[in-house]
């Protein structure tokens, strides 16, 4: 088959695999040869801090990534070309370099990188250059689901029985990109660099390797092979943070190591067998999907609740809110179970889907702080980041989000520490200090027996603090606080 372009640009940007890659496969189906890049975009890094588990997580993603294209062309030459710039000036220049009629990529819906894609559309068409891009990084995107009425979903379950109708083995096959690998192109001698090594581009190595979190295709593989093997389990584990439940594939599924639709073949395959525990991880991926359709719909959800009338509410303010925030990012909150999880993302950029609502609603219904702080300090600190899924779980905690938890309803810190990390196996990897204290004292010290405390060498406010708030008196408060909304909603405003 004739191809219609002589020489294509393929742009990864959140997509870092050769295997099953959409943009990719139309690349080498449509050009008689093909280019690769990746941008360390400065708009990006250049706001990072040094030491960034994420950068090293892509750079490590990136060498293997350039092998994998390697080995696929079979040429001398072939690979990726790695450039540390502007996005937005570094891909049209480089496909004029390079001579390409076509550049290709994968859809990216976050507002920042929308408009990124506009700019290099714009200078790409001055040039006579076409950017095509297409869906990767989701099973349905934009409006390929749509209620009868033809509108977004806003509800999940809806969404969800509509996702389900609609799957079949079409959207779940891969794209065969090794059957059109011949057209991988040698890159101009000029070209032919390695991929830079961190301190090339301007940062340090972070605690990524003893983290244990593999990077690249291969260490995805590795963390997918790992969880099939428990995944019958994982509707029973997956809350408890102190067990082995989760896929632990989200920072694969942000960056593109791994495809989605052989994430959700294989959940998808097994839940049909029976298994109830593929079919609540299906269940989670679907709720990714459905986060980016509402970013991609709603983009006013990047700065404002999704329900107006949440934007209301009146959150602390002034240099007391400043003290409360503070001792939450640092896990000073007197709530043992809070503390832990915020030890876990500032030390690893992990932190268990369980306690991500724990803390979340810790910070919005007991210490009365806007979700949108919350939702930053989350931006900076988790490996696994990504806009659409991090908003949505923040509105979801706070009740300003679609199909999100009800207002009245407040996470108990004490009781949901008691329900799922009732040993304190995961208090105590985190917090040491209250290691020696008595499971029934552990997720509340403040109730503990002077001599239980006396036992464990711990005097609360010089070892450990107090609680900031009495939890019962911040739920009154939040009540009230709430009560902007339940007025304009009775009031049909």
């Amino acid at each position: 088959m004739d191809k219609p372009f002589s020489t294509g640009l393929m742009w990864f940007r959140r997509d870092l695999r050769a295997h099953d890659n959409a943009a990719l496969y139309h690349a080498l189906k449509a050009c008689r040869q093909v280019h690769c890049v990746f941008v360390l975009d400065r708009e990006i890094l250049d706001a990072l801090p040094r030491a960034d588990r994420r950068v090293e997580f892509i750079r490590e993603s990136l060498v293997e990534l350039d092998q994998a294209l390697r080995r696929l062309s079979g040429q001398a030459g072939a690979g990726l070309i790695v450039r540390h710039a502007l996005a937005r000036e570094a891909v049209p220049a480089l496909a004029r370099q390079l001579g390409a009629q076509a550049v290709f990529a994968n859809h990216d819906d976050e507002p920042q990188a929308l408009a990124r894609d506009a700019q290099v559309r714009g200078a790409l068409a001055e040039a006579g250059i076409a950017l095509h891009t297409g869906k990767d990084h989701v099973v349905f995107e934009r409006q390929e689901l749509l209620t009868q009425g033809g509108r977004p979903y806003a509800v999940f379950t809806p969404y969800k029985n509509a996702w389900l109708r609609k799957l079949d083995a079409f959207y779940l096959r891969a794209y065969p990109v090794e059957r059109h690998a011949e057209a991988l192109a040698a890159r101009p001698e000029a070209l032919r660099q390695p991929v830079p090594t961190l301190a090339e581009f301007g940062f340090q190595t972070s605690n990524l390797a003893a983290l244990r979190l593999p990077a690249g295709t291969q260490g995805g593989r590795a963390l997918l092979a790992d969880f099939l093997t428990r995944i019958a389990r994982y509707q029973a584990t997956r809350d408890f943070p102190a067990l082995k439940g989760p896929s632990y594939l989200s920072t694969h599924l942000r960056f593109g190591t791994l495809s989605i639709r052989e994430l959700a073949a294989q959940a998808h395959g097994r839940m049909a067998e029976g298994c109830a525990g593929a079919g609540t991880w299906l269940s989670e991926l679907i709720w990714r999907d459905f986060y980016a359709q509402i970013l991609a719909n709603f983009p006013h959800v990047v700065t404002a609740s999704f329900k107006p009338e949440y934007d209301a509410i009146h959150w602390e303010q002034g240099a007391h809110a400043q003290q409360l925030f503070q001792a939450w990012c640092e896990g000073r909150t007197g709530y043992p179970l809070v503390d832990a999880a915020m030890a876990q993302i500032n030390q690893s950029g992990y932190m268990h889907n369980r306690l991500r609502m724990v803390v979340a609603s810790f910070l919005v219904k007991d210490l009365g702080l806007d979700w949108r702080w919350g939702e930053r300090y989350f931006a900076q600190h988790l490996n696994d980041y990504e806009l659409a899924s991090n908003n949505g779980g923040w509105q979801w905690a706070s009740s300003s989000g679609c199909d999100a938890q009800p207002w009245f309803r407040i996470f108990n810190p004490v009781t949901q520490s008691q329900k799922f990390d009732a040993q304190g196996r995961f208090i105590r990897r985190y917090l040491p200090q209250l290691a020696k204290l008595p499971d029934a004292a552990l997720h509340a010290p403040w109730t503990a027996r002077p001599v239980d405390l006396a036992a464990a060498g711990l005097v609360l406010g010089r070892d450990y603090p107090q609680p900031l708030v009495q939890h019962e008196a911040a739920r009154e408060r939040t009540l009230a606080r709430y009560a902007v909304v339940r007025r304009s909603v009775s009031s049909g405003a």
